[in-house]
C-alpha cells in the first residue's frame, strides 16, 4: 500500500516538489472511497474543490435538454479535474461519475488556494492541464462539424487508444470498459450507429471486439477513416 506522501507524489500535478511542499499538500488532501457509478459532484453544485485520480476512472458529462448524455472526459490514474471551478469560483460546469471502483482525492479551493500562492510551479502545471482540455474539446468540436460518424468514431477509439491503451501482441488494447451508450455520447450519435460501426470495423479486422473492451488491429487502416 502506498503512503499518502507516495500518492501525492506520484500524481502528475505534483511532480518535481520538494518533499516539505508535499507535506503541506498532504495535511489538506481528503481521500475518498466511490464504488463503481457513484457521483462524485453534478452539474450545478457549488464548486468546493479540485480533485485527482488516485486509482480507477471517471467521466464526466453535461446532461442535454432532452435528456441525454454527452461525455466530455474519460480520465484516468493521475488526471486533475473540476479545476476550472479553482479559476472561476463558480459551479461545478459538469457531473462527475466513477466508472469503476476508484479512490479520488480532494483539495478544497480556499486550501488549494494558498498553496498555488506559495508553490506557482503548481498553477503552471494546472494551466497545461486546461490548455490540454481545451485542446481536447477542438478537436472534438471539430469532429462533429467536419467528419462523418465512421470518422467521429475512429478518430474517438485513436484518442482512447492514446491515453488508456496498453500495447499487446496484436495491437493497441483499449484498456477502458465502455459501454455502446456510452462509447455513443463521446462521439454525440446514438448507440445503433456506433454498434454498426465498430461491427463493420471488426469484419474489416481493423479492430478486435471483445464484449465491452475493443483492440486496434491496423492503426494504419483505422486512421485512414478520419
Amino acid at each position: 500500500m502506498l503512503t499518502v506522501r507516495e500518492i501525492i507524489g506520484n500524481t502528475p500535478i505534483f511532480a518535481g516538489l520538494e518533499e516539505n511542499e508535499l507535506q503541506q499538500i498532504e495535511d489538506i488532501v481528503v481521500i475518498r472511497n466511490y464504488k463503481k457509478n457513484m457521483i462524485i459532484f453534478m452539474e450545478g453544485e457549488p464548486g468546493e474543490a479540485l480533485f485527482f485520480i488516485i486509482s480507477g476512472k471517471v467521466k464526466v458529462y453535461k446532461l442535454a435538454e432532452d435528456g441525454r448524455e454527452q461525455i466530455l472526459h474519460i480520465l484516468k490514474e493521475g488526471d486533475v479535474f473540476a479545476e476550472v471551478v479553482f479559476i472561476d469560483k463558480g459551479n461545478y460546469p459538469a457531473t462527475a461519475q466513477v466508472l469503476e471502483d476508484s479512490q479520488i482525492g480532494l483539495i478544497r479551493n480556499d486550501d488549494f488556494e494558498r498553496l498555488v500562492r506559495e508553490n506557482p510551479d503548481i498553477a503552471l502545471s494546472l494551466l497545461r492541464v486546461m490548455t490540454y482540455r481545451l485542446r481536447q474539446a477542438q478537436i472534438q468540436i471539430r469532429d462533429i462539424a467536419l467528419r462523418d460518424t465512421y470518422g467521429r468514431v475512429a478518430s474517438m477509439l485513436l484518442m482512447l487508444a492514446k491515453e488508456h491503451g496498453l500495447t499487446c501482441a496484436e495491437g493497441i488494447k483499449i484498456d477502458l470498459s465502455l459501454s455502446r451508450q456510452e462509447l455513443a455520447n463521446l462521439i454525440g450519435t446514438t448507440r445503433e450507429t456506433v454498434t454498426r460501426i465498430l461491427s463493420d470495423f471488426n469484419k474489416s479486422n481493423i479492430i478486435r471486439l471483445d464484449r465491452q473492451v475493443i483492440t486496434i488491429l491496423d492503426e494504419k487502416k483505422l486512421r485512414s477513416w478520419m
